[in-house]
C-alpha cells in the first residue's frame, strides 16, 4: 500500500479512538445539561393525557420513580457507568430498553443514508467531471447553475416538492413508509421501491458539494503542467482526463466526505420524517419533546461516533490516494 501503510493506519486509528472519549463524555454531559434546562416536563410527556388530571402529589411520586427529581448530573453519571457495561438504560417515551428502539431504527436509517451518499458522490463526481472537461460552456454553466440552486434549497422543500411530483402528480413512487399499505412482510422490492424516493431526495441535498468540489479539482489539475505534459505525449483525452486530472481532483472531495457526515445526518432525520421513513428521526423527535435522558444521550452519541469515524475515513483515504501525506503526522 504506496503512502499508507497498515500500521500507519492502525496508529492514526487508535489515535483518534483515544481522542473521542473526552469529546463524547463532554457531548453526553451536554445532552444531559441542556435537557435538564428544557421547559419540557419529562413527567407529563411520559403521563400524557393523565397528567391532566393527575395531583401534585401524584406527579412527585412519579418524578421521584422515573428519577427526574435528581440533579442532572447525578443522572448523566449513573447513564455513562451504565453505558460502560452495556446498559443504555430505558426509554421512557418508548417504553422499552434504548438498545431496541436503537437497533429496531438503525439498520434503516443506515441503508437509507449509504445509498443516499454513494449516489451522491458518484453523480456528483461524473457531473463534475463532465463540467471540468469544458470551462465556460453550455453544460458547465449548466451543471454549476443547478448546483448551486440546489445548494440554496433546503432538504425539507426539496422532499415536500418530490411526494407532489412524483408521488400525487405523477403517481410513480409511493409517498411514503417503508412498505405497501396492508402488507403484511417486508420484501426487497417493496423496500427498493419506497427506498428510491427518500434516498434519491437525501442524494439531491448532498449533490451540490460533491459537484463543485470535483469540478473545481479536476478543472485545476487540468491546468497543471503534469497534466499538460501528458497530453503533448499523445496520451489520450480519456486516459489524461481519468488517469490523472481525476485523480488529483478527487483528493479535495476526500476531505469533504469527513465534513458532509452532520449535514447527511441532519437531512437524514428531515426527509425520514417527511416520508415517514422507520428510522431514528422519529425516536429522536419523540425524546427530544419528551427530555427522555436516556434516548437523547445515546442517539447523541450514535451520531457524534458518526461524524467522527467519518472524519477518520475521510483522512485514511486521503492518505491511500495521496503518497504525500503522512498518516503519522495526522
Amino acid at each position: 500500500m504506496t503512502g499508507a501503510p497498515w500500521g500507519a493506519m492502525a496508529r492514526l486509528t487508535a489515535r483518534r479512538a483515544v481522542h473521542a472519549v473526552p469529546v463524547l463524555l463532554v457531548v453526553t454531559f451536554g445532552v444531559f445539561a441542556v435537557a435538564a434546562a428544557s421547559p419540557f416536563d419529562p413527567v407529563k410527556a411520559y403521563a400524557g393525557t393523565a397528567a391532566l388530571g393527575a395531583d401534585q402529589e401524584t406527579l412527585d411520586r412519579l418524578r421521584e420513580n422515573l428519577g427526574v427529581d435528581r440533579p442532572f448530573t447525578a443522572r448523566w453519571w449513573d447513564w455513562l457507568t451504565s453505558a460502560l457495561g452495556g446498559d443504555l438504560g430505558r426509554s421512557t417515551v418508548m417504553r422499552q430498553p434504548v438498545t431496541e428502539v436503537i437497533g429496531e431504527r438503525l439498520a434503516w436509517s443506515a441503508l437509507l443514508c449509504a445509498v443516499a451518499f454513494a449516489v451522491a458522490v458518484l453523480l456528483g463526481t461524473v457531473l463534475g467531471v463532465l463540467a471540468a472537461r469544458r470551462p465556460g460552456s453550455l453544460l458547465d454553466r449548466a451543471v454549476t447553475s443547478l448546483a448551486y440552486c440546489l445548494e440554496a434549497a433546503p432538504v425539507f422543500w426539496i422532499a415536500l416538492l418530490a411526494v407532489w411530483l412524483f408521488a400525487l402528480e405523477l403517481d410513480v413512487l409511493p409517498a411514503g413508509g417503508l412498505t405497501d399499505t396492508g402488507s403484511e412482510r417486508v420484501t426487497f422490492g417493496q423496500v427498493t421501491h419506497h427506498l428510491i424516493l427518500p434516498a434519491g431526495v437525501l442524494a439531491v441535498s448532498q449533490l451540490p458539494w460533491f459537484t463543485l468540489y470535483v469540478r473545481q479539482g479536476v478543472g485545476d489539475a487540468l491546468a497543471e503542467d503534469p497534466v499538460r505534459g501528458a497530453r503533448a505525449r499523445g496520451l489520450s483525452e480519456r486516459t489524461v482526463l481519468l488517469g490523472h486530472a481525476l485523480r488529483c481532483g478527487l483528493l479535495p472531495v476526500l476531505t469533504l466526505i469527513g465534513s458532509r457526515v452532520p449535514e447527511l445526518i441532519t437531512g437524514a432525520l428531515l426527509v425520514e420524517s417527511v416520508f415517514s421513513w422507520p428510522g431514528i428521526a422519529a425516536a429522536t423527535v419523540e425524546a427530544a419533546t419528551a427530555v427522555d435522558f436516556p434516548l437523547l444521550a445515546a442517539l447523541t452519541t450514535l451520531a457524534t461516533v458518526a461524524v467522527l469515524a467519518g472524519n477518520l475515513l475521510a483522512d485514511l483515504l486521503y492518505g491511500l490516494v495521496d503518497p504525500r501525506v503522512k498518516l503519522n503526522e495526522m
